[in-house]
């Protein structure tokens, strides 16, 4: 157990971090600066994508998948549902799963979530985006209770 805990850079994981801990926990690797080490959580980045995926005109709520809901169960926070971040060393790739509002075309509104998420995330963190995967997982009516509109208030 202890070995486990030794391995500074085990494959797929980043440095300082158990071998098998679960990617959707890990830390993005730390800059270093001459005050010290800044490390960037992956649901921080998950957060920054999400709140940029929902101001997309055309865009209802994200969903999560039947993983994401078992997880709910267990641990995952609602800011992490439908958002899956991987990172090394070349940057950071996003899948998002979202819901479109039903008549929008969807091709624009994909494109648009893509733009949105890599541009908040490259500004907010400083770290390169390499993909965001946005996978549509549904359609829903105008004006059905949404989770969009729950933020707002």
């Amino acid at each position: 157990m202890a070995d486990n805990l030794e391995h500074r850079s085990a494959p797929g994981k980043k440095s300082g971090m158990p071998a098998d801990a679960p990617d959707r926990d890990a830390f993005d690797e730390g800059e270093n600066s001459e005050l010290g080490t800044i490390t960037i959580h992956h649901g921080v980045i998950a957060v920054i994508a999400r709140i940029a995926a929902l101001k997309v005109p055309g865009i209802i709520e994200m969903s999560g998948s039947f993983t994401d809901g078992l997880a709910g169960l267990i641990s995952k926070s609602p800011s992490d549902r439908g958002i899956r971040v991987e990172a090394d060393a070349n940057g950071v790739s996003l899948d998002l799963h979202v819901v479109v509002e039903y008549g929008v075309r969807i091709p624009p509104v994909a494109w648009q979530v893509q733009s949105d998420v890599r541009r908040s995330v490259e500004e907010l963190t400083g770290k390169r985006v390499k993909a965001v995967n946005v996978i549509i997982q549904g359609v829903r009516p105008p004006g059905a209770e949404t989770e969009k509109k729950g933020e707002e208030q």
